[in-house]
C-alpha cells in the first residue's frame, strides 16, 4: 500500500479545494482504514468548505461523509470476536456520524446522533474526498457484497437522513407525506416513502426535478414557483399531508411546510439553510402541528436504509465525476443544476 494519497483539502473557507498528496492515515485502536471506491457529494460538504454554519470545522481538513470502499487495514481492537467482526476486504460505508461517546443519556437511549461528544466525518475528522479514509469500526455501515458502490455512496447520508426523517413524521402506510425539495436528498426520500407504503406529494420549484419525482413514483407533484402548491397539496391529499419532510435548502420552504400539514400532522426538517423561518402560531396551535428537527440517523437507521437500497427498492440518481473535479461540482451545486447526486469515483 502506498504511503501517500490524493485528497481534496479545504485550506481556506470559501476558496477552491486543493488536490494534494497527503500521507495515508494509519488506523489506531478501534479504527479501520478504508480504500475509497466512491464518495458522494452532499450539500453539507459545501457548507463545510464555506464555513457558513455556526460551529465551523478547522482548516485544513478533507470533506466527504458518503464514502464507500473496502477495508485496507485494521487497527488494534477493531478485528476479531467481540470487536465488530470486521476483516480486511470487507465492504463498508463511512457515514457522517464518525463516532460518539457511547455513555451519555443520548447514546444509551438510542439517540447517539445527539451526543455532545460525537465526531463527524468530513467535518471534525477528515473525510472521504480522498483515496483512503479512517473510520470507527463500531460506526461503519456494512455493505452487502455485489452492491453497486456508486449507488450505495449517497445512502450513507442522503439515504439514512431521509429515511430517518420519514420515520420522524410518524406517517403510516397508506397515509400522505410531502417531500419538499427534490434534490440529492429529496429524490431518495420519494423512493423510501414509496417503499414504506406511503403516498407521496413532491414539491419543488424546478419542473425537471418534479419530472424526476414522478418517474420515481410520486403520486402528486406541485411547482411552488408557478402554482399554489399549498392549495394543491391540501386538495390532492384530502386535507393536507400526515407528514411533511423538508429537504429543501430554501427558508421559504420551511414555513410553507407547516401550511401543507393536516391536523395532527408532523413536519420533519432535515434541510439546513442558514437563518430562520416564520412559524404561524395560530395554525400550529389550532391544528396541533408538530415541528421537529431530524439529524441523519443512528447505526440502526443506517443499517435499515442500506437494506432498502441493497434490495433494489431505493436507487440514487447519480452522476460520476473525478476527485479533481470537486470544485466544478460545488459550482454546479451552488447553481442548483445537479439532478440527484454527484458521486466522486477514485
Amino acid at each position: 500500500m502506498a504511503n501517500m494519497m490524493k485528497a481534496a483539502v479545504v485550506r481556506q473557507f470559501k476558496a477552491p479545494l486543493i488536490i494534494e498528496d497527503v500521507p495515508v492515515p494509519v488506523p489506531g485502536p478501534g479504527e479501520v482504514l478504508v480504500k475509497v471506491a466512491a464518495s458522494g457529494v452532499c450539500h453539507t460538504d459545501l457548507h463545510a468548505a464555506s464555513g457558513d454554519w455556526p460551529v465551523k470545522p478547522t482548516p485544513p481538513f478533507i470533506p466527504g461523509h458518503e464514502a464507500v470502499g473496502t477495508i485496507a487495514a485494521i487497527g488494534k481492537g477493531a478485528n476479531g470476536r467481540g470487536a465488530f467482526g470486521l476483516r480486511e476486504g470487507d465492504i463498508v460505508g463511512v457515514p457522517w456520524l464518525h463516532d460518539a461517546c457511547g455513555g451519555c443519556e443520548y447514546c444509551t437511549t438510542g439517540w447517539e446522533t445527539l451526543c455532545g461528544e460525537q465526531h463527524n466525518t468530513g467535518y471534525s475528522v477528515n473525510g472521504g474526498f480522498a483515496e483512503y479514509v479512517l473510520a470507527s469500526a463500531a460506526y461503519v455501515g456494512r455493505i452487502p457484497k455485489g452492491a453497486d458502490l456508486v449507488n450505495m455512496a449517497p445512502i450513507l447520508c442522503a439515504g439514512v437522513t431521509t429515511y430517518k426523517g420519514l420515520k420522524e413524521t410518524e406517517a403510516r402506510p397508506g397515509e400522505w407525506v410531502v417531500i419538499s425539495g427534490i434534490g440529492g436528498l429529496g429524490h431518495v426520500a420519494v423512493q423510501y416513502a414509496k417503499a414504506m407504503g406511503l403516498h407521496v406529494a413532491a414539491v419543488d420549484v424546478a419542473e425537471d426535478k418534479l419530472a424526476l419525482a414522478r418517474k420515481l413514483g410520486a403520486d402528486v407533484t406541485a411547482n411552488a414557483m408557478t402554482e399554489d402548491a399549498v392549495t394543491k397539496v391540501i386538495k390532492e391529499t384530502g386535507g393536507g399531508a400526515h407528514g411533511v419532510l423538508v429537504t429543501a435548502v430554501s427558508n421559504a420552504a420551511f414555513g410553507q411546510a407547516i401550511s401543507m400539514a393536516r391536523k395532527r400532522g408532523t413536519v420533519a426538517l432535515v434541510g439546513l439553510p442558514p437563518g430562520d423561518f416564520p412559524a404561524p402560531i395560530f395554525d400550529v396551535v389550532l391544528k396541533r402541528i408538530t415541528v421537529r428537527g431530524s439529524i441523519v440517523g443512528t447505526r440502526k437507521d443506517l443499517s435499515e436504509a442500506i437494506a432498502f437500497a441493497a434490495e433494489g427498492k431505493v436507487k440514487s440518481t447519480t452522476t460520476t465525476r473525478r476527485l479533481d473535479e470537486i470544485n466544478a461540482v460545488f459550482d454546479a451545486m451552488k447553481q442548483g443544476t445537479i439532478d440527484g447526486r454527484v458521486v466522486l469515483t477514485m
